[in-house]
């Protein structure tokens, strides 16, 4: 045994103690495997390092303790309709670039394989404290596990004159030279590092695999329910000035550091509300800063040489758009707005006619809600997915979760593999998405998958090649591995040209306000015009309390 271990069959433990490159740390035993919380890998981003990019944190004498998690980022809660489904703690504290270690060995030597996790929440909202997010089961099967914490909205993603963007991506790079600097020890290998993140971490990771910085802290990478992805400048910048709007004050960095933070979550929070990404509307997002971010991520991995080694995880949930949709009842409200709903997905998708016809004719009972809602996944994740996977094909893996929730209305949703994927369904945090009773053996299935992945580059099924197998986790109609399965016949009903768009275009936060091409059959005989459409689309949010994880 290393240094600070005991027996886990003796009561005399002592707790596990490791060294950083800042000074020691002293965990926690918590069944049978140590747990380090609250550990800073830079110092605290306000005061003068307010929308900064981090710096290494004070060194510190003597052992620190890493018994508790570590303040959260400044963040909004979720709005009552989504709280009752993501659980979203708050740490109070200025320290908040803080990371935790789940390990079975502490102490160098080990050599383990790492995972670490970027946690979800469309880059506002979430946090390494989340329980559904607990490592101990990773740690259990051999997998130094490390979830992070990094700045979030206006504070890590806000657009300002003379100010590097992109803080909350500068944030997780520094963790990640952290990781590689001091996860020997904790038992880690850092040649063997899998970075993994869900919808705004799988963002994060897409940008961080295609980052010039970035190369050489990672072997593999895992995107669920996220692409690489990046937006204009101006759409954040409209953010950021209409923030500074509301508050009547200059959008500058300084001018936003001087506002009361209870004041400026608020702020953001409001004009935030009518964001979704079926909707569109506004948001924070990775910007192209021409440093971090030289070029598009999505395009840099695929024509480029970033990552060229990478090994991919790479999936999404069969019902993305539920989460989307289901709080707040807007997916009655989108099925009863019909042929103006079925335009409004048209300009978000920048598609014609034939793509919803094509999807109502796979799937005739369908209604408006769910073919929007599948349209719109498919623009947002599974098109620039499946076009990663295709330009690496051999050391790209794709799974699709398909398992409906016990929950009403859910189905499949985004975030619902989570509890899976951490084996964490014993939780209530869990439950708040799956419901109660979720089948142990599917997270056994998944969980081993990603440990595989993690160890070896191997999950356990066949790399994409041109059959395009899918892994399906949960059995659909006796289903549970597939070739050429539906989501190819949807993702067929794309034209080139529109597929160049969905991939490559960004989104302003206008395409709203674009009329949309030829209608189908279901349609109105005229194309809506650009202030008829952007009326229906802000209707649709305010009725809503749309939202996003």
């Amino acid at each position: 045994m290393t240094a600070g271990q005991a027996n886990p069959g003796t009561r005399a433990w002592r707790d596990p103690v490791a060294t950083t490159p800042y000074g020691a740390v002293r965990g926690r035993y918590e069944s049978g495997v140590a747990v380090f919380r609250g550990i800073p890998y830079a110092a605290p981003p306000f005061g003068p390092r307010r929308f900064r990019p981090p710096v290494p944190p004070e060194p510190w004498d003597g052992v620190r303790d890493a018994g508790a998690f570590g303040p959260t980022a400044p963040k909004p809660p979720y709005s009552e309709a989504f709280a009752q489904y993501l659980s979203d703690p708050v740490v109070a504290g200025d320290d908040c670039l803080n990371l935790n270690v789940w390990t079975p060995e502490p102490g160098p030597g080990a050599r383990l394989p790492v995972v670490v996790w970027f946690h979800g929440g469309a880059l506002t909202r979430g946090s390494s404290a989340v329980p559904v997010y607990d490592g101990r089961h990773f740690a259990r099967d051999g997998v130094v596990f490390v979830s992070v914490n990094y700045r979030l909205g206006v504070e890590g993603y806000g657009v300002f004159p003379g100010v590097p963007a992109n803080a909350g991506l500068r944030d997780q790079l520094a963790a990640l030279r952290w990781v590689h600097d001091s996860v020997e020890a904790f038992g880690g290998d850092p040649s063997q590092v899998t970075l993994a993140g869900q919808s705004a971490g799988a963002i994060s990771v897409g940008a961080l695999i295609a980052a010039p910085q970035a190369q050489g802290l990672f072997r593999r990478a895992v995107l669920q329910s996220g692409p690489p992805e990046a937006f204009e400048r101006d759409k954040v910048r409209r953010m950021v000035r209409r923030m500074a709007s509301r508050l009547k004050i200059p959008a500058t960095a300084e001018a936003f550091a001087a506002v009361d933070r209870d004041l400026l979550l608020r702020t953001q929070a409001e004009i935030g509300r009518l964001s979704s990404p079926v909707l569109g509307g506004p948001a924070f997002g990775i910007v192209i800063d021409g440093d971090v971010v030289p070029r598009h991520p999505l395009e840099a991995l695929v024509d480029g040489h970033a990552a060229r080694d990478t090994e991919l995880l790479l999936g999404w949930t069969r019902d993305e758009y539920r989460l989307w949709l289901v709080p707040g009842g807007l997916l009655e409200r989108v099925d009863r707005l019909g042929a103006v709903a079925l335009a409004g997905a048209m300009a978000r998708c920048r598609c014609g006619s034939e793509v919803p016809r094509g999807y109502r004719a796979l799937r005739p009972g369908a209604g408006t809600a769910e073919t929007v809602g599948q349209m719109v996944t498919d623009h947002l994740l599974r098109l620039p997915l499946q076009r990663l996977a295709e330009a690496r094909p051999g050391s790209s893996y794709v799974y699709e979760f398909a398992w409906p929730s016990l929950r009403p209305g859910l189905g499949a949703c985004h975030a619902l593999e989570l509890g899976f994927v951490f084996d964490t369904g014993d939780l209530p945090d869990s439950a708040k998405l799956a419901g109660d009773g979720a089948p142990q053996d599917l997270a056994d299935a998944m969980h081993g998958a990603w440990v595989r992945f993690a160890t070896t580059g191997d999950p356990g099924w066949e790399p994409w090649d041109a059959t395009h197998p899918v892994r399906v986790f949960g059995e659909v109609d006796g289903i549970s591995h597939t070739e050429y399965g539906l989501r190819d016949r949807e993702l067929a009903l794309w034209s080139a040209d529109t597929r160049r768009a969905a991939e490559g275009i960004e989104d302003t936060g206008e395409s709203e306000m674009l009329a949309p091409p030829a209608a189908p059959d279901t349609l109105p005989v005229r194309p809506l015009r650009g202030t008829e459409l952007r009326a229906v689309v802000r209707r649709l949010r305010r009725a809503g309390g749309v939202g996003r994880d």
